[in-house]
């Protein structure tokens, strides 16, 4: 409790850090990210308990990585290990799935790395991101249908996709097993 307390407090920091250089109002963010006024006050509040898609949302909104709003201050290590326990799910489904944010490359252009874990028949629908931003999807162990602008494509262990981010994607489990996979986020350089 202690660690969700103090992760949702550098969340809102960082989402009024960065809306305060984007010189945009709370009304303005919220229009552009299709945020409420009031679910954003909360948040830069610490308060509250923002879901994935509005993290994602606000993120794309404000041109930063969604880790970028979850990061504290730098620690200034060359090395960085993440352990898959020690970083809380950003989403989980009904029947179990999960997806975790490990980490943020540093740079003009990020890369999320991302640790997803999806069982039989449960999705994730994603709203379309910025424009510039890639996705991979690399199965590790058994198998997923990536929908991509409506179409269906069925990955298994051993395959990795990639696709234009600002296109509507869903991630489905498939077949009798979870599916394990590596999802990562390139974003374009900041303007």
């Amino acid at each position: 409790m202690v660690e969700t307390a103090a992760a949702l407090r550098t969340v809102a920091h960082n989402v009024r850090a960065a809306r305060t250089r984007a010189g945009l109002s709370l009304e303005e963010l919220g229009r552009r990210a299709q945020v409420s006024k009031g679910a954003l006050v909360a948040l830069e509040k610490a308060q509250g308990n923002p879901n994935l898609a509005t993290l994602v949302r606000l993120a794309d909104t404000l041109g930063i990585s969604v880790s970028a709003l979850m990061q504290g201050s730098p620690e200034g290590r060359v090395v960085r290990v993440v352990a898959a326990d020690a970083v809380a799910p950003l989403w989980t489904g009904e029947r179990g799935s999960e997806a975790r944010l490990m980490l943020t490359t540093s740079g003009p252009a990020p890369v999320e790395v991302w640790r997803w874990r999806l069982e039989p028949d449960e999705e994730y629908p994603s709203h379309p991101h910025q424009a510039g931003v890639v996705e991979t999807v690399s199965v590790t162990s058994g198998r997923m249908t990536l929908i991509v602008d409506g179409t269906e494509h069925t990955l298994e262990a051993g395959q990795t996709a990639t696709f234009d981010g600002d296109a509507s994607h869903t991630y489905r489990g498939s077949g009798t097993e979870p599916c394990d996979l590596i999802m990562t986020v390139h974003l374009p350089p900041a303007p």
